[in-house]
């Protein structure tokens, strides 16, 4: 079952005629973000990237900005705090942080779908030190500890 959650939209005057957000399948998880601004990114260049939207996310809800996988395999342009987050109590612009790892500048033009939008809920943690932690039969073994 899928739930449904109100998010408010504030649009900016940058924004200007481009669509709302929406879900393109009937089971897609994202929405895509699109820049309202005409850029050009160049190779290795990382810039903000506005979409002209402020997003009010409900309480108990995160919303985490993705990559969108073509632009990531076709052309090497990457979200590098990927998943990044908007907090509940965020009010600002929401901005992409673009990331050109291709192989030549690559042009924005504006209402081209940049980023995904997903929706989360957001469990809190209650930190608690410990004299020691319960033994495990990874325990301590990180980066590569199983091998190839």
């Amino acid at each position: 079952m899928i739930s449904i959650v109100k998010v408010k939209v504030e649009v900016l005057a940058s924004f200007g005629d481009l669509s709302l957000p929406e879900y393109k399948t009937e089971h897609a998880a994202g929405v895509d973000l699109a820049s309202c601004e005409d850029l050009v990114l160049k190779i290795g260049e990382r810039r903000l990237v506005s979409t002209g939207l402020k997003i009010a996310i409900p309480l108990g809800f995160e919303g985490q900005i993705r990559p969108r996988s073509g632009l990531s395999l076709k052309e090497g342009i990457l979200i590098p705090n990927s998943p990044g987050t908007i907090d509940a109590d965020y009010r600002g612009e929401v901005k992409i942080i673009m990331w050109n790892l291709g192989e030549k500048d690559f042009s924005i033009k504006r209402g081209d779908r940049i980023a995904q939008l997903v929706i989360v809920p957001v469990v809190k943690a209650d930190f608690m030190v410990v004299a020691s932690l319960d033994e495990t039969k990874r325990s301590a073994g990180g980066f590569g500890h199983t091998g190839v």
